[in-house]
């Protein structure tokens, strides 16, 4: 999800939810405690020298069980960053505490924000030696998938 689109639909909301890929929700206390600009640059195992650029949100939660962020001030948080994050429309990373910090990417479902899982990949696949058909199936086993197993 870009920026752009995160402020849209929170211009229609009433109340601002995310939703874990397990389909739990984080508590409604939950806040919106930074909001930041991070840049990637590395090489990959092919050595191609590569740049990634993501406006981060990280989320988190305390014991003010009274809390909630408004669509209003959610909006308003995203118009102060950007001094930060400047007038490119970026793709949202999402931090939340779980057993350690977990690094999603985001969707909205139409009523709430739904934080997806993202994945490892090499992304120099023909210098890793291993054909693509097999790094394939090792992903879908990561996922949880074996050949016959009926989930795929």
């Amino acid at each position: 999800m870009k920026i752009s689109e995160m402020k849209a639909f929170l211009a229609g909301l009433e109340a601002v939810n995310f939703r874990l890929p397990d389909g739990a929700y984080l508590p409604a206390h939950f806040h919106v405690t930074e909001v930041g600009l991070v840049n990637k640059h590395f090489i990959d195992c092919g050595g191609v020298e590569r740049r990634e650029t993501v406006a981060n949100f990280q989320l988190w939660e305390a014991g003010d069980y009274d809390h909630r962020l408004a669509p209003r001030k959610f909006l308003h948080i995203l118009t102060l960053s950007e001094k930060i994050l400047g007038s490119e429309d970026l793709d949202i990373e999402v931090e939340y505490q779980q057993q350690t910090i977990g690094k999603f990417g985001l969707m909205f479902d139409g009523t709430d924000f739904v934080l997806t899982p993202k994945q490892t990949a090499c992304l120099a696949q023909d210098a890793c030696g291993i054909p693509s058909h097999q790094l394939a199936l090792q992903q879908l086993q990561v996922a949880g998938c074996a050949p016959g197993g009926g989930c795929c």
